[in-house]
């Protein structure tokens, strides 16, 4: 009885992670601040599945298989949206009105010119081996 009413209150605030992301997919007004709601609460909400499921089923066997699914959930997720910013970001699918600061600015300017980012750019020399920092 006990372990039923932990089930239901876990599964419940687990598909409410998952409508508050589907929410936010549908209100957000551009691609960034949708990729943060499709990854925050889903990552939230199938943790909660998870742990249901361990509660549920009792059984230690199960744990390190639903640990291995949440931990690939959390490496698959970020690297995953950081991929789909990236790929917005190149193909202005973003609005920049509701960035506060555009980082990448400069260094996509700079590559659109031939320069390359970060240090060691054109014109400077590195140090070879052997030589003394004067």
């Amino acid at each position: 009885m006990v372990n039923d009413v932990i089930v239901s209150i876990l599964l419940i605030g687990g598909a409410l992670m998952s409508l508050a992301a589907g929410i936010g997919l549908a209100r957000f007004p551009d691609l960034l601040s949708r990729m943060h709601a499709a990854t925050k609460p889903q990552v939230l909400g199938l943790l909660l599945f998870l742990l249901a499921l361990a509660v549920e089923f009792e059984s230690w066997v199960l744990v390190p298989v639903l640990v291995l699914c949440w931990i690939f959930q959390l490496l698959t997720s970020p690297v995953s949206a950081h991929m789909v910013g990236r790929a917005g970001y190149r193909t202005r699918h973003l609005r920049r009105d509701l960035l506060t600061l555009d980082e990448l600015d400069d260094v996509v300017a700079r590559a659109a010119e031939g320069e390359p980012a970060g240090p060691g750019r054109a014109g400077e020399t590195r140090p070879e081996a052997g030589d003394t920092p004067a």
